[in-house]
């Protein structure tokens, strides 16, 4: 020891620090240190002979510690400062060892040691201490660190994994060298006998230590295991990532997929899904799982690589039947199973089925059902290459509920994917032919469903063929998607062919359809009122007069391209939608050249990607009138519309209708006007026959005369004048004759004594078919007679009896 300047340091304690007094029995001072000279502000001769007490406050404690015959400690003030005292007794008996310390510096010396003691004491938490040179000294040996007191001294990491040992050794270094901590740092501790083991995770924290003059001269580090807290924290992540991407998408081969890419590396480095047959169809699979039949698919893989092993099976694969065994029973009965690769020879006894289904250097798999609603859809297979245990229960627990999650995922776009399928045949179904080619019009409709994560909603298009070689064009949007959609659609699909055999005004069909919307919505649930509604656009073409009518209910104005490529929009009075009543619809009519095209379509055509909800319409327009090609088919012209999509499924139904229009020559046709005179029937006949001569049609006069004489008669007798009588020729001779009056004509059975009451009946015996319609003006009935090169037989007048 130094005399008065010097320190003795131990570690962080200064023992100069302490003051030392001899002292008799009776405590009178014989000897006294530097520092106890400093303490109690006396030097040695001042202090020799002096009674110790004398010296602090209270005497009386200070005097019973000197003179007890035991060593003890007491807390005293020397001049206002807090002071504990040690005293010793010394053999024989008559001297006294007094240790006298600053009790600030005494508190902290007793915490410390509490503390050190303390952390020695615990079993979760490693404590060691490193001097300078990363030796070892102290260690309680928790079982976080690989090596216990034997490990004491230069070869504290000696059991440790080289990469993992490097990584300790630096992290000391760096600590020691730069003074600031290190706190909670995640680092493996694998062991140099089994690296590829799963490893034990620990979190470590350290600090420098310095002694009593600030120089660093030690290491201390704490650890306590994190492998089980991490793993949880993995398996929590993996949870939610597995929320987050399963089950969004309503493709079962995207599901499915989703499904692979979580699980792969999380708990596995090789995972495939296996769906049964009837899953990807869309129907209902087997209650329970099979592997033979109903066949398993292979649809979804993850692996490490772009390559897939060969011979292993792959995406789009059948999977083999499998031999009875142990673990396929309980994965039929929906348990998760693992299988070593021991295992796994006992369960695949051939060759070709272990080359065809275990992947090169498999340790273990581990098999989970994924069972939904009482069904066995398929299963997830998690394989194991890399590492050598398989997996545990709390990550085969991980594994089942992922495996469950999805699962509903798959049968959710299974369902899908049926309901999908039903409504797109049954929409299908209620749409007309694609394609008409009719006297009026060229005629090509084109209905793309939505897809992804759009539902089918109730787009339809529709090409009625009326009397007289005219022709209604409709297009049309059901409010809504699913079944729900299409099923409105076929109603509204319906009521208007029942409208247009009554040969209507475009405006008068729309009132018509906006009361029997109200009527639905009537009929509907409250809370689904809002769901109820439509667009649609209804126009009928004239092929004799070249003239075409329509009227709007909230459907896109649709584009007329004429025989030069010109492309504009028809301009008609706006009306609401469907259903919102209270408004009345207007007509508007045009007179297109021939061989224009009309381009009607839904507004599904502009949410295709190319088109922004601003601009969409005139975007329409500018790809009709720039694809244009002179003799081009109208479904590749309407096609052209659709390429803006590419592989793109569109959000919404599109439904598309482009008609070519026609006209009748003049040479096919010819009308008179007629006085309301009786002679007028005889002067009426007399016209169509010698017409019908100069079409070379006399095989049909009599039963034209038949019509023209009953019709005309009925018009003079009944509605006045003029009459009008057209005669057209085409696929069939069609026979019109015009009144001003709007009476309705029925067709009823006269008795053997009345003397009138056939004509009517007269004429439904001589025409295929025939009918009346009805203008701003009066009516027109009509008759439509087949073209025929052999002789007609006269009617029959009267029924039989």
């Amino acid at each position: 020891m130094d005399s008065d300047e010097g320190s003795v340091l131990h570690g962080g304690f200064r023992l100069d620090a302490v003051a030392v007094a001899v002292l008799d029995q009776e405590g009178t001072i014989l000897s006294w240190s530097a520092e106890a000279a400093r303490l109690f502000r006396h030097d040695t001769a001042q202090a020799v002979g002096v009674p110790v007490w004398e010296m602090v406050s209270p005497q009386r404690e200070c005097r019973s510690l000197v003179r007890a015959e035991s060593s003890g400690v007491g807390h005293v003030t020397v001049g206002g400062r807090a002071v504990t005292l040690g005293v010793l007794p010394l053999p024989p008996g008559d001297r006294r060892v007094l240790l006298a310390l600053d009790s600030t510096t005494a508190s902290e010396w007793s915490q410390g040691i509490s503390l050190f003691r303390a952390l020695l004491g615990q079993d979760r938490i490693g404590v060691a201490i490193h001097d300078g040179e990363q030796r070892r000294l102290r260690t309680n040996a928790a079982p976080t660190l690989p090596d216990g007191p034997a490990a004491l001294g230069d070869q504290w990491d000696a059991q440790l994994y080289e990469p993992d040992a490097e990584a300790l050794r630096n992290l000391l270094a760096d600590v020691m060298r730069t003074g600031a901590p290190v706190l909670g740092k995640v680092q493996s501790l694998r062991l140099a006998a089994a690296p590829t083991r799963q490893p034990r995770v620990a979190s470590v924290s350290a600090f420098r230590l310095d002694d009593g003059d600030g120089v660093p001269d030690g290491v201390a580090v704490l650890t306590y295991d994190a492998t089980k807290e991490l793993r949880d924290r993995r398996h929590l992540a993996l949870l939610r990532k597995a929320a987050d991407r399963i089950g969004p998408s309503l493709d079962i081969r995207r599901t499915a997929q989703d499904l692979a890419d979580v699980l792969m590396p999380g708990l596995g480095d090789l995972v495939t899904v296996d769906l049964s047959e009837g899953v990807l169809a869309g129907d209902n699979p087997s209650r329970t799982l099979g592997w033979g039949t109903p066949r398993l698919t292979r649809v979804a893989v993850a692996h490490e690589g772009d390559d897939w092993p060969a011979p292993l099976l792959g995406t789009g694969g059948d999977y083999p039947r499998l031999p009875d065994s142990a673990p396929l029973r309980s994965l039929q009965k929906g348990q998760t199973v693992t299988l070593t690769h021991r295992d796994l020879a006992d369960a695949l006894p051939s060759r070709e089925l272990g080359d065809l289904l275990v992947p090169e250097g498999a340790k273990s798999v581990s098999v989970a059902p994924l069972l939904a609603r009482g069904f066995g859809l398929g299963a997830v297979s998690v394989w194991r290459t890399d590492r050598s245990e398989p997996l545990d229960g709390d990550e085969l627990g991980l594994l089942a509920e992922i495996a469950s999650r999805a699962a509903l995922g798959i049968d959710n776009a299974r369902r899908y994917m049926r309901e999908h399928r039903a409504a797109v045949s049954l929409q299908e179904r209620l749409l007309p032919r694609a394609a008409a080619d009719i006297a009026a019009v060229e005629a090509e409709g084109i209905y793309r469903p939505a897809s992804g994560g759009a539902d089918i909603s109730g787009d339809w298009f529709d090409i009625v063929t009326l009397p007289s070689l005219r022709a209604a064009l409709v297009i049309g949007d059901v409010i809504g998607h699913g079944l729900p959609a299409t099923a409105t659609m076929g109603r509204l699909r319906t009521a208007i062919l029942t409208l247009a055999d009554l040969e209507l005004d475009p405006a008068e069909v729309l009132t018509r359809l906006d009361d029997l919307i109200q009527r639905l919505a009537a009929e509907t649930p409250a809370e689904q009122k809002d769901a109820v509604g439509a667009t649609c656009l209804y126009a009928v073409y004239d092929p004799i007069a070249g003239r075409c009518t329509l009227a709007n209910a909230g459907q896109p104005p649709p584009v007329l391209i004429t025989p030069d490529g010109t492309a504009s929009f028809v301009e008609s009075p706006p009306g609401p939608p469907l259903g919102v009543g209270g408004v009345p619809y207007q007509s508007v009519t045009l007179e297109p050249e021939p061989g224009s095209v009309l381009a009607l379509f839904t507004d599904g055509l502009l949410a295709l990607t190319d088109f922004d909800a601003d601009a969409g319409l005139e975007r329409v327009r500018e790809r009709l009138a720039s694809s244009w090609r002179p003799g081009a088919g109208l479904r590749d012209y309407g096609g052209s519309l659709l390429d803006a999509l590419g592989e793109q499924q569109p959000r919404d139904d599109i439904a598309l209708l482009m008609a070519r229009t026609r006209v009748i020559p003049p040479s096919d046709t010819a009308a008179w006007q007629l006085p309301a005179d009786p002679e007028a029937v005889a002067q009426a006949r007399k016209l169509a026959d010698d017409q019908l001569a100069a079409w070379g049609l006399e095989e049909l006069s009599l039963t034209t005369e038949l019509i023209v004489s009953e019709l005309v008669t009925n018009a003079v007798r009944y509605a006045g004048g003029p009459v009008g009588l057209r005669l057209t020729r085409s696929s069939v001779l069609i026979c019109e004759v015009s009144d001003p009056s709007n009476t309705q004509p029925r067709l009823v059975r006269a008795g053997d004594t009345d003397e009138g009451g056939r004509g009517l009946y007269i004429v439904a015996q001589c025409a295929q078919r025939w009918g009346s319609r009805y203008g701003r003006r009066g009516k027109t009935i009509w008759t439509e007679q087949a073209l025929s090169d052999g002789p007609v037989g006269f009617p029959i007048l009267m029924p039989e009896a």
